[in-house]
């Protein structure tokens, strides 16, 4: 039933030891972040935070989503405290300190995922609201007869 292949095992315990080496120095490569923005992005049907640097690379992110939150429950102020709380656990290995809040968008996470990022500890330095607002934008969808 087919030719059966004979693999010989060679002297490998030199090259893991090798990658274990390459591997440690990465770890220890990781940057000191102080300061940090949070991306607050809220809508009715789900909630995300951004955690970047003062340069714009991210750090850490989370959503209600990817946090296991499904349907309807995703928009719940829970939800946004959850992911709040998330998203710092995994910005805690650069020090985080100090953090200004940009929140973008309406919807009932919103009081909620600010509470969650004040009660981790974290000095916020400042909220901003950079909530899209259309002025006169494009037209409107016409009125539905029944």
């Amino acid at each position: 039933m087919g030719k059966k292949k004979i693999i010989t095992k060679t002297d490998e315990t030199e090259a893991p030891a090798s990658e274990t080496v390459v591997l440690a120095t990465k770890k220890s490569a990781k940057k000191q972040v102080i300061n940090g923005i949070a991306f607050v992005s809220i809508s009715y049907n789900n909630t995300t935070i951004c955690i970047t640097d003062s340069s714009g690379g991210v750090i850490a992110w989370s959503s209600a989503g990817s946090m296991g939150f499904k349907g309807s429950k995703k928009s719940t102020p829970y939800a946004a405290n959850m992911v709040a709380k998330d998203v710092f656990e995994k910005a805690k290995k650069y020090n985080l300190a100090n953090i200004k809040i940009i929140i973008k968008g309406v919807g009932p996470g919103r009081e909620s995922a600010i509470r969650g990022l004040a009660g981790t500890g974290l000095n916020i330095l400042s909220i901003q609201d950079k909530t899209p607002i259309a002025h006169n934008g494009v037209r409107n969808k016409k009125p539905r007869r029944v």
